[in-house]
């Protein structure tokens, strides 16, 4: 007698009396590792990774484990992509521009100067058309892309000496992230890409001028105003730098719809609390800076007349010599033009407003 028959007349009494008991096969859990760009020191940015491994593990009941390695551990903070898209590791978080040696176009998902803010990013991404470009851009890199979280606008770095001109530009050895450094070569500066976690020792050794991060609850973890006490405004390379998630494209995909659900979930939620902590710890970080004697002050206009000439320069250039960029780079522009005509009747008036009332 077949097992289908046993079970049919006998029930369960008879299939266990039987000793045709069907197998039960326990579910293994799922184990990813993620590779980080960041130091564990920064538990805003290296932060958003914990949070979203937390999630995971809390939406699956303990079925789904990420286990979360800060830059180095596993790779070189800068190669994380490489990671990926090989399937070294099934995820990273990192920051888009980074890997603008590989295509200028990945500084789109990230930030670009002059560009979009935190919320219009956000916008862009979610309701826009930005995730559907990027979903075509990175499969060819076998990567699914979630946004991963945001800085918000970001401050404009730490200098030895005062900026009063273009001159003083000019031969400026600058840590700045990624694509940035582009606009600021283009005006007489010598960019330098340096990972998080090393970019403290090149100030101190005068390696470097001057260097960006972030803002103040980074920045004085980092301690530069230790070296520097120039502290300037604002980072208009950075608007709102998104930072994502970088998923194996296999590994997503053997996924089951409710693991893929769960993936997409925690990341949202990563991406909402990363921005959160920022702009709930860079107020009080801010005070202290300047109460221990760094001096705040904002670029000169020519110096933003300057940056804004060079960047609108440098992406018509991209334009006509990269398609990819054309392609993203083109529906980011229009989008840019509505959202500031819009912001500009509503958010920047009442923050103007606001940031000038006597509270």
């Amino acid at each position: 007698m077949d097992r289908r028959s046993i079970i049919k007349n006998a029930g369960i009494a008879g299939v266990l009396a039987a000793g045709a008991a069907p197998a039960v096969h326990a579910q293994a859990a799922i184990r990813w590792r993620l590779a980080s760009s960041f130091p564990k020191a920064l538990d805003t940015i290296f932060g958003a990774a914990e949070v979203f491994a937390e999630k995971v593990n809390a939406m699956s009941g303990g079925k789904f484990v990420v286990t979360v390695h800060a830059a180095g551990e596993l790779m070189p903070a800068f190669g994380v992509v490489d990671g990926v898209q090989q399937g070294t590791v099934e995820a990273a978080h990192t920051a888009p521009y980074y890997f603008f040696g590989k295509d200028d176009t990945f500084a789109l998902g990230a930030a670009i100067p002059f560009g979009l803010n935190s919320r219009q990013l956000t916008s862009w991404f979610y309701d826009g058309n930005g995730m559907k470009l990027f979903r075509e851009f990175y499969d060819k890199y076998n990567i699914i892309n979630f946004p991963g979280g945001n800085t918000g606008a970001q401050m404009g770095g730490w200098y030895r000496k005062e900026i009063k001109t273009l001159a003083d530009i000019k031969g400026l050895k600058f840590r700045v992230g990624g694509f940035a450094g582009k606009v600021l070569s283009r005006m007489g500066a010598v960019p330098q890409n340096i990972p998080g976690g090393e970019i403290y020792q090149a100030l101190e050794k005068g390696t470097i001028d001057a260097v960006e991060w972030v803002g103040p609850y980074d920045d004085e973890k980092l301690g530069f105003q230790k070296v520097a006490k120039n502290y300037y405004y604002p980072g208009f390379w950075e608007g709102g730098a998104q930072l994502d998630f970088y998923i194996n494209k296999a590994a997503f995909n053997a996924l089951s719809k409710e693991n893929q659900a769960i993936v997409e979930s925690a990341a949202s939620y990563a991406h909402t609390e990363m921005q959160a902590r920022y702009d709930n710890r860079n107020p009080a970080a801010l005070k202290r800076l300047v109460a221990g004697g760094v001096k705040l002050r904002p670029f000169p206009k020519v110096v933003m007349d300057e940056a804004f000439k060079q960047s609108m320069a440098l992406y018509e250039e991209l334009r006509q010599s990269n398609p990819n960029w054309k392609k993203i780079y083109d529906d980011y522009s229009a989008f840019r033009k509505d959202q500031n005509q819009w912001f500009r009747f509503t958010e920047a008036t009442f923050d103007r407003y606001m940031q000038s009332a006597k509270l």
